[in-house]
């Protein structure tokens, strides 16, 4: 019945369904367990008619000029250039700490601090502050201490559930201070955001002959994964000869036979103010304070500037434990962790024509443009 079978539809699901029924003509079928399309991705109005991003806010940027060619097949784009500040013990800098920030930090002594650090590594760098704590000069060690104190250390503690000797050295000395005044979150030559929302770009990329959506199913509802039998994949009881593309958790869907993959979740907060504004920018940063990390607040996000009230929502990180209602969002990346996926890989090795995509099936981290230009990748390979 079905020449493919995607499990999921986030980005990755969704852009294979459309490249293997546009191009192949293939009949697929695309099986979510949630209620809706888009993934984490999913967007919606609220009740007070905000548009809300549901698991978090997602920002699209990117350098890859066939993705950001692909999904302007399915939108307009609101030209938005990401601005985050962090609430350092309640001032707000702009992060990642640039110039701007310097001055705001040192005061008279930005000017001479600039000029030293524009001197050592020129104007436009992205400067590691491992390469600042390992100056033979004390005061650009002084600069890269306060970005790890102030900026990433307990943000980063709060994120990962880490204590301070728990955190990679390696990983906090590649937090950049940007040598420029661009307050933007990223440089990227593409960034903005879809110009009527996430969600009616997954409703266009699917709406296509072929692609068959059925909602609210489990996959092992369907499917019946058997690596070491003579008819390894099953589709509603049947042998299936086709593709399978699987975007979802690697070890459920093997029953955590080998153990759980760890994860990080985040719990969201939703809140609604009747006043024009709740904070200055998109998204603040709470760096060093409160148990969440941030506050994103939608109205900016979607140009929603002129409405008179507003929605945000509090992120509060969590161990995934598998409970119901939890969310792996972030793989934990370790020799151990990464051991045990390769342990789940190498079940899916004996598959035909098994495919894994996406941070889940892959136990890594991928932004959109990422996932957007493996999954085109992925499709041209099929």
């Amino acid at each position: 019945m079905y020449d493919s079978i995607i499990i999921g539809c986030g980005f990755a699901g969704a852009v294979v369904a459309r490249e293997l029924a546009e191009k192949k003509g293939q009949h697929v079928l695309v099986i979510d367990a949630r209620s809706h399309i888009g993934g984490n991705c999913y967007d919606r109005l609220d009740e007070h008619g905000i548009l809300i991003h549901q698991y978090g806010p997602h920002i699209f940027h990117t350098n890859i000029k066939r993705v950001y060619d692909y999904l302007s097949r399915f939108t307009e784009w609101y030209p938005y250039c990401h601005e985050v500040v962090g609430n350092v013990y309640g001032k707000e800098l702009p992060v990642p700490f640039n110039l701007n920030t310097l001055e705001m930090v040192y005061g008279e002594r930005a000017p001479y601090l600039e000029k030293l650090l524009l001197d050592n590594f020129g104007e436009g760098a992205r400067v590691p502050i491992l390469d600042l704590m390992n100056h033979e000069n004390k005061e650009l060690q002084e600069i890269a201490q306060y970005v790890y104190e102030n900026i990433f250390l307990k943000y980063t503690m709060k994120q990962w559930g880490k204590s301070p000797k728990e955190i990679d050295p390696s990983v906090s000395g590649r937090v950049p201070v940007l040598l420029s005044r661009d307050n933007r979150y990223f440089q990227d030559t593409y960034q903005g955001l879809p110009l009527h929302g996430f969600t009616p770009v997954f409703e266009k990329m699917l709406d296509y002959p072929g692609i068959e959506i059925r909602l609210n199913c489990e996959a092992k509802e369907v499917l019946t994964i058997a690596p070491e039998s003579g008819e390894p994949i099953r589709f509603e009881g049947e042998p299936f000869q086709g593709s399978i593309i699987f975007t979802g958790a690697l070890d459920e869907l093997f029953d955590c036979r080998y153990g759980r993959l760890p994860y990080r979740s985040l719990r969201f907060q939703f809140e609604h103010y009747n006043r024009p504004y709740y904070q200055s920018h998109g998204v603040v940063n709470y760096t060093v304070s409160e148990d969440f990390t941030r506050i994103t607040e939608f109205k900016y996000l979607a140009g929603q500037l002129d409405a008179p009230d507003t929605t945000i929502v509090k992120e509060y990180p969590m161990p995934y434990n598998g409970a119901a209602g939890e969310i792996p969002y972030y793989a934990i990346n370790n020799e151990e962790n990464d051991g045990l996926f390769a342990k789940y890989k190498a079940l899916v090795d004996k598959l035909p024509r098994f495919y894994l995509l996406g941070r889940l099936a892959e136990y890594k981290y991928y932004n959109i443009d990422a996932i957007v230009d493996r999954a085109l990748s992925v499709a041209e390979e099929i």
